[in-house]
């Protein structure tokens, strides 16, 4: 994030005039340094500047500390560009809600100066979702989930400490005391150490581990998404949740928190399910909701995901659709 800038800008020294129409960054490139550094040939050249998350929201585990500075070139970034996209309106009222709370503190106080420009420039352009061709198959009609047998429970989330993973695993040691019948399903990456509760939980749970590790193959992780009967998060944070979209197309009820991107991704469909499993209120309500799952998936009265809010997603975040609406708004920058 500090060097990102100065090496895209060396890139580019050579560049004619003319030779590119828009530069496309991340939250992660210091906007304001790459238009000092560019060359005199771009240096007016529409940039767009991407969050797909910030450093002012992000949650820390106990053990690191909150570098503002990055939080900083954040809000930098955001008045150098020239269009400013956010994944979620959540994470952008997030954002605005941190960037004036950190410049309330300053001497000179510039919320009222910085941020009306920020958001006059700000919109919401959701990434967009590559579907394979059987899930779009899926998405175009019902399919029953099979009565019987064990509620194939799945947690797809990257194995860090945001994406809060000691209340799901708390849940499913109380929930495997019980008669329920369950198994369990853990994708996602780990780039740097696991929180303990990953190798503590699926040790005691071993018995009823389906899956537990990352999956390079994208073929063999759809195929994995389609076998299981719902999807859980107890994330303190989620700007927009691509996971978690991949797997209710993929036929997988939501089991959500009530904050962060999830009720803006289920829109409409917030309340739409008769056991309210879609989304909880907070984490006590977690087991009282797999549990009922269960007892539904052993006699035969587990109701699959809306086909509307399946319909819904594929409209707003398939790659089909959203792709030429996010060409279109690049576009409309040059």
């Amino acid at each position: 994030m500090r060097g990102s800038a100065m090496w895209l800008a060396k890139e580019l020294q050579n560049a004619p005039a003319g030779r590119y129409d828009a530069l496309f960054t991340c939250d992660m490139t210091s906007v304001a340094d790459l238009r000092a550094l560019l060359p005199k040939t771009l240096r007016d050249i529409p940039i767009v500047c991407y969050f797909h998350e910030n450093q002012l929201t992000y949650p820390l585990s106990p053990n690191d500390w909150r570098d503002f500075q990055y939080g900083f070139t954040n809000i930098t970034s955001a008045l150098a560009a020239d269009a400013v996209w956010f994944n979620s309106q959540s994470h952008l009222d997030a954002f605005l809600g941190a960037a004036k709370q950190m410049l309330k503190t300053m001497p000179e106080n510039l919320s009222g100066d910085v941020l009306p420009d920020i958001e006059a420039k700000s919109t919401i352009q959701y990434p967009a979702v590559e579907l394979p061709p059987e899930i779009l198959d899926l998405v175009d009609g019902a399919v029953a989930s099979p009565g019987g047998g064990n509620l194939r429970i799945l947690w797809p989330h990257r194995w860090e400490y945001d994406k809060n993973p000691k209340p799901f695993f708390d849940t499913l040691l109380t929930l495997a005391e019980t008669a329920a019948k369950f198994e369990l399903v853990v994708l996602g990456e780990t780039f740097r150490t696991a929180p303990p509760q990953f190798q503590t939980a699926l040790t005691t749970l071993e018995s009823r581990v389906y899956h537990a590790g990352f999956l390079p193959s994208r073929d063999d992780y759809w195929s994995l998404l389609k076998s299981c009967d719902l999807v859980v998060s107890t994330a303190i944070q989620e700007n927009f949740g691509l996971a978690v979209v991949e797997a209710m197309l993929a036929g997988c009820i939501p089991v959500l928190p009530r904050r962060l991107s999830y009720p803006e991704l289920l829109g409409a469909f917030a309340d739409a399910s008769p056991t309210h499993a879609y989304l909880y209120e907070a984490e006590p309500d977690l087991l009282g909701v797999l549990s009922d799952l269960c007892a539904s998936k052993s006699t035969g009265t587990l109701q699959p995901i809306n086909e509307s809010l399946k319909a819904s997603l594929r409209d707003r975040f398939g790659s089909d659709k959203q792709a030429p609406r996010l060409d279109a708004a690049l576009n409309a920058q040059v």
